[in-house]
């Protein structure tokens, strides 16, 4: 007997099922002053979140305030048309993609309206990032107690819709815990302010009739014919997030109607305003790293380690950590040893005292058989390790040769003490189903998350998924767990919901939802009469994408720019704003479309054809690639590690195919072309380029903006002088490939911007390595990385530039001499482009390796080197490629061994990124991001300090944005070798 038919995919849906849409965009846009978005881009950027789920909405409302909110909700009731109200969109179980106009609250109703310290708790809106919260309630002690893993970047109204949990929920509990009061609206158009209610309160409110005593009978109604179940059928653990919250109605728990709305996804009402308790924070925390001999013996170890009272007690495999050396992941040093790894987190206001649980821990775990490893970690050490714990997970399933691992069994929860033999069972199950994945999450409390390698592209690997799911989710039961611990129900789980909790209890929820969304308007089949698991997948059966060829290799995804599209899995870790780089724009503009994940998700929507038809010459995608800064930065801070810099690259490349490119493009790309011709006549070039009449036709011909000064040509380049002065080092009067090639000769690459614009940094470089005992070469002819290039989509030209310079420094690569480059961003061309262009290429292999920033260099490969002191303050920016892929690590420490007065910022990109900063159109976006944090710091700094950027753009940003020059580190060192040589001439 034939089997049957999969529920529909998100492909084999139609795009277009509203049919009012237009009407109704036209009335939303005459009733509120926020931004109303029906285009198919907009609409693409919103069809998924961070699960395996996908459907297109009908439109996008971003609401300015509480008005619009009201308003909007309305025009939608006119017309028919559901909501949908999104936080970060970092859901993991489907809840925030659906057929409805999505709410946005993340742009502008994002204030905390009140902290109120006397009586602890805080009033705010939807759209407030969690950190923005904690951090300004830690000023006074205090913080609000839940915590996810993305706790940068989710919203409070998320939280509140998905009972959202995290780290420290053993401090202070679920969101639900910590919700005291809501203003909602219905979808209806009623509002109301919901709490707790005594019997006296209840009653007064139904006597007085109206909406709210409608919804509060049935609700009593509910508490009436279920309660019996909800106390027999709802799991007393400290993680049941399953369900709706019937167990708040309960009279012991004060008929808790906020609460009760805790973890609905948006299902039964608008949350327009939360009232939060906070709770008091402890000062000095302490963290402990255990290392057991598996995850099921580190579990078993868990009901011990609670006799403790630790505020957080999370776990993970060790698999995990093999995925993580595999990336080359930072600081794995730091974890203990052994292949299941608990982390211990005690805090008090004492820290001795914090100091004393941990030790006293780390002292009983001794004597127990088997005992662990152990670290007690600083709290430099503890950051870092807690940065594993939160990324490190999802970041390790995207090691090379990994295969793909996806959500779908991702956040069962059991009673502690059961932990370890749950998880042996589901293991398995997984061996039985062939699944590989790793255990992480929230041990202390039972709560396990997951990825696994379900086959969501096969016929046959969803069947087995959808069989698996069903068998997982009978082990929970079967254990007295939640299916969902922290990540709710959504359409992962909603449909096995019945396993749990029975079917009179899920008639209870429908009958819960109905009181407040009778139309089943609000997110509809979420939790209640909810889509099938394998209902509106992002993949299917039916994914076919566009496999177009490509330019780029694409060597860490099979060579597929549609798998490399498929990196981002919806975490959102790119919409932070508070540390890092990623994502410049979206820093700078809150918009999703300006965001890595946006970016990705409008790529893999043009490889469908679907929603976006233009192909490679959409608009759409083009407009959200317009703002990318290039900076890499999500290279590396993505755990994923998507490359939007190179799918920008790539896009571009193509676009322009067929389209005539803007000139100044090809002013901008091709600079070395321009520089060298106009380093032959410095004095006219820069008349034309500094004086005010020619500069402004220059400007608006070229569309720069006016506030910018074109950087100036030097009367000399570098290879001009050294032409002049040490025509040596080009290997004048011998082959460079007879010379002898030892181990103290290195190549120092002369790169465009630092030869024609600062010649004084290459000369401090080469006086730096020749002090250090290297012998010095240069390429006897002009080369150029071709950086710029890339900016334009001018590929062919770039792959041509990289085939000469391989050429030309053939000898040297293939002697293995060290390449010193000046430029980090032609430093990541060698070690980032190159790999991805000539992937098999045995000689651009060894260039990649060879190649070197002057800190990496001398910090180690300079066997005996010795940085000379320096007494100075010195403010370090790192540029964005050099943070991205060679990290700042080393130019720290080296400043360091010289005795500087270090501030290394974080000050994430700087803003100009190349000719991105030059453009009038983007000269506001330029100048927002360098007031985050760089600019500001700079002019804060005492006139005698030192401003350190070494690269190219990031010096002038600083200069035209700050008034004030920075150095390059090979200035640094050249400054104190002057002045070493000062001392000893006296």
């Amino acid at each position: 007997m034939q089997p049957p038919p999969l529920p529909l995919s998100s492909h084999a849906k139609p795009v277009d099922v509203f049919q009012p849409a237009v009407e109704l965009e036209k009335e939303l846009k005459q009733v509120i002053r926020g931004e109303v978005r029906f285009d198919r881009g907009s609409r693409a950027l919103y069809a998924t979140d961070g699960s395996n789920y996908r459907q297109i909405p009908i439109g996008l409302v971003v609401p300015r305030d509480d008005a619009d909110v009201i308003a909007a909700v309305g025009a939608c009731r006119k017309y028919g048309a559901p909501v949908l109200a999104r936080g970060a969109g970092t859901s993991l179980a489907g809840q925030c993609c659906n057929v409805a106009v999505v709410l946005d609250f993340t742009k502008y109703m994002n204030q905390i309206l009140e902290l109120n310290t006397g009586s602890k708790f805080a009033r705010v809106q939807p759209g407030v990032v969690l950190d923005s919260l904690r951090n300004r309630a830690e000023t006074h002690h205090l913080t609000f107690a839940p915590d996810p893993s993305t706790h940068n970047r989710c919203t409070i109204g998320g939280m509140i819709g998905n009972n959202s949990c995290g780290t420290h929920s053993l401090l202070g509990g679920k969101t639900v815990d910590n919700v005291e009061e809501l203003h909602i609206l219905l979808y209806d158009g009623s509002q109301m302010t919901v709490r707790a209610t005594t019997e006296a309160e209840l009653a007064e409110i139904i006597v007085q009739g109206g909406r709210r005593s409608q919804i509060y009978s049935k609700l009593r109604t509910i508490r009436e014919n279920y309660s019996s179940l909800i106390r027999a059928r709802f799991p007393q653990i400290p993680r049941r997030v399953s369900g709706y919250n019937l167990d708040e109605l309960l009279p012991e728990r004060g008929f808790n109607v906020a609460r009760a709305l805790v973890g609905t996804e948006g299902t039964c009402a608008i949350v327009i305003e939360a009232k939060l308790k906070l709770i008091h924070s402890p000062q000095n925390r302490v963290l402990v790293g255990l290392g057991y001999r598996d995850a099921f013996f580190a579990a078993d170890h868990v009901p011990e380690i609670l006799q403790f009272h630790p505020i957080g007690l999370e776990g993970f495999e060790g698999s995990i950590v093999d995925g993580l050396q595999r990336k080359g992941a930072p600081n794995l040093e730091l974890l203990p040893e052994g292949r299941g790894i608990l982390l211990v987190e005690f805090g008090s206001d004492d820290p001795n005292e914090a100091r004393h649980l941990a030790t006293q821990l780390i002292d009983r775990l001794k004597h127990v058989s088997d005992a662990p490893s152990s670290r007690l970690y600083s709290e430099s050490e503890a950051r870092k390790v807690w940065q594993i714990r939160e990324a490190g997970p999802r970041a390790a399933a995207f090691a090379p040769g990994a295969p793909a691992e996806w959500e779908g069994w991702d956040d069962a929860a059991v009673a502690p003490e059961k932990l370890g033999a749950y998880l042996r069972d589901i293991r398995k199950l997984m061996n039985e189903y062939n699944y590989r994945g790793a255990f992480y999450g929230h041990f202390g409390h039972g709560c396990v998350h997951m990825r696994v390698s379900f086959d969501l592209e096969s016929e046959n690997g969803i069947r087995k998924y959808a069989e698996f799911i069903e068998r997982a989710a009978d082990l929970v039961v079967g254990y007295g767990g939640s299916l969902s611990g922290e990540h709710g129900d959504g359409q992962s789980r909603a449909q096995l919901l019945p396993k749990m909790f029975g079917p009179e209890l899920v008639k209870a929820f429908g009958e819960f939802k109905a009181a407040w969304d009778p139309d089943n308007k609000l997110n509809p089949h979420k939790v209640v009469d909810a889509y099938l698991p394998t209902e509106n997948l992002r993949l299917g059966a039916d994914y076919k994408p566009l496999e177009p060829q490509t330019h780029f290799k694409f060597p860490d995804d099979d060579g597929s720019f549609a798998k490399a599209t498929l990196r981002c899995i919806g975490l959102g870790a790119c919409r932070k704003t508070d540390s890092g780089a990623m994502c410049p724009s979206y820093m700078a503009t809150l918009e999703e479309t300006h965001s890595t994940r946006g970016r990705a998700h409008m790529l893999f929507e043009m490889l469908q054809g679907e929603v976006l038809r233009g192909g490679w010459e959409d608009e759409r995608v083009k407009d959200a690639l317009e703002l990318c800064l290039s900076c890499k930065a999500c290279k590396s801070e993505c755990p994923a590690n998507v490359d939007i810099a190179t799918y920008k690259a790539e896009f571009l490349s193509h676009y322009y195919e067929k389209k005539r490119r803007p000139l100044n493009a090809y002013v901008f790309g091709l600079v070395e072309l321009w520089a060298r011709i106009g380093s032959l006549i410095p004095g006219i070039a820069n008349f034309f380029s500094q004086t005010p009449g020619s500069r402004h036709l220059l400007q608006r011909v070229l569309g720069l903006a006016p506030q910018r000064q074109l950087p100036r040509l030097v009367p000399m380049s570098f290879r001009q002088w050294a032409r002049r002065n040490r025509p040596s080092i080009f290997g004048e009067g011998k082959s460079l490939q007879s010379a002898p090639l030892n181990a103290r000769q290195v190549v120092l690459w002369v790169d465009t911007f630092n030869n024609y614009f600062h010649p004084e940094t290459c000369r401090a470089a080469l006086e730096v390595l020749e002090a250090a005992g290297f012998e010095v070469t240069c390429s006897r002819r002009p080369l150029c990385c071709g950086r710029p290039l890339y900016d334009f989509g001018m590929l062919e030209r770039a792959k041509n530039n990289l085939r000469q310079i391989m050429s030309a420094l053939g000898p040297p690569i293939d002697a293995g001499l060290p390449i010193v480059i000046l430029e980090p961003s032609c430093a990541s061309v060698f070690r980032d482009e190159l790999h991805s262009l000539f992937p098999s290429d045995g000689r651009a292999g060894r260039l990649r390796k060879q190649t070197f920033l002057l800190s990496e260099f001398l910090q180690n490969h300079a066997p005996g080197y010795g940085p000379p002191p320096l007494s100075r303050k010195v403010i370090l920016h790192g540029h964005c490629h050099h943070k991205a892929l060679m990290k700042i690590n080393d130019e720290e420490s080296l400043l360091r061994k010289m005795g500087v007065d270090l501030q290394s910022l974080d000050s994430g990109c700087c803003g100009m990124a190349g000719p991105f900063g030059f453009q009038k159109d983007k000269f506001a976006i330029s100048q927002t991001i360098g007031e985050r944090v760089l600019l500001p710091a700079v002019r804060r700094a005492a006139p005698d300090t030192l401003v350190v950027a070494d690269g190219f753009s990031c010096r002038e940003q600083i200069l035209q944005g700050a008034g004030r020059p920075a150095m390059h580190l090979a200035e640094i060192l050249k400054m104190a070798l002057d002045r070493g040589d000062s001392s000893e001439g006296r």
